[in-house]
């Protein structure tokens, strides 16, 4: 029976590892990674596979998700360490990979860290609880325009709950969704400002964890006008009331004040 650790890396580099996350990489049998739900900091895993002193294979999407690398790796009563930026079940995939792990009759290991889920409404100081159901946009393609992330954004605006809105990426490809084309997208897919209006509050978290951390609020129709930097950005859309202290956190971001917390 082998044991798999899911082991988050932050939103960080490997300096966002907790001891006990490094003693735990120094004592697998294998260690794994895998990019393709966020991308750490260039430099990251190799910096780390030299600092716990055994190599880091890297996974892509369809080599995680066929789940059969992981399962293989178990065999022999090994310890295996799957290396995840953020925290490891915010993704689906990877509750997916615990349970198959179950079923082969092995153990699995919990080591979380901080996520994008959590952090965006801390960092721009947003209330946690009043946060409605997270939304994925996705790349644009010819004949592939879902609605539902509008949809959705609108539904929790009608609850008076704000909306986080996670932005595609596809690291192997070095390809990235910007919140400022993300913001062009939701204005295309509702030119008339039905679900998100002109004057709707609207929010960036861009590169949290790491050195380069800038936070951004403003309008809807001045945020799409904004240069937001380098990647990884999560979107907020904002309820449409906002708590007195939500609206002063959010103004210390505002455009024209500056990029990073005072």
């Amino acid at each position: 029976m082998g044991e798999l650790w899911f082991v988050g890396l932050g939103l960080g580099d490997e300096r966002g590892l907790s001891r006990r996350a490094i003693e735990v990489l120094r004592a697998s049998d294998r260690v794994l990674a895998e990019e393709y739900t966020a991308a750490a900091p260039e430099g990251t895993l190799d910096r780390l596979a030299r600092e716990i002193g055994r190599p880091i294979e890297r996974l892509d999407r369809p080599l995680l998700e066929s789940e059969r690398p992981i399962l293989d790796a178990l065999q022999g009563d090994r310890r295996v360490a799957l290396l995840v930026v953020g925290d490891p079940f915010a993704a689906t995939t990877h509750v997916a990979l615990r349970l198959a792990a179950e079923d082969a009759g092995h153990r699995w290991r919990y080591l979380p860290n901080a996520s994008i889920l959590t952090a965006a409404a801390g960092f721009l100081g947003l209330m946690q609880y009043r946060f409605g159901r997270t939304v994925s946009l996705p790349f644009p393609a010819p004949g592939f325009e879902p609605q539902s992330p509008l949809e959705q954004i609108a539904a929790n605006r009608t609850r008076d709950l704000h909306t986080l809105v996670l932005l595609d990426l596809d690291p192997a490809r070095g390809r990235y969704l910007g919140a400022h084309d993300g913001l062009e997208i939701l204005r295309d897919r509702d030119p008339d400002g039905s679900r998100l209006p002109e004057d709707a509050t609207v929010a960036v978290a861009a590169r949290l964890g790491r050195e380069a951390e800038a936070g951004f609020s403003g309008p809807f129709a001045e945020m799409r006008k904004a240069d937001f930097g380098p990647p990884m950005h999560a979107i907020v859309v904002a309820a449409a009331r906002l708590h007195f202290e939500e609206e002063a956190a959010l103004d210390r971001f505002r455009i024209g004040r500056g990029r990073r917390p005072p």
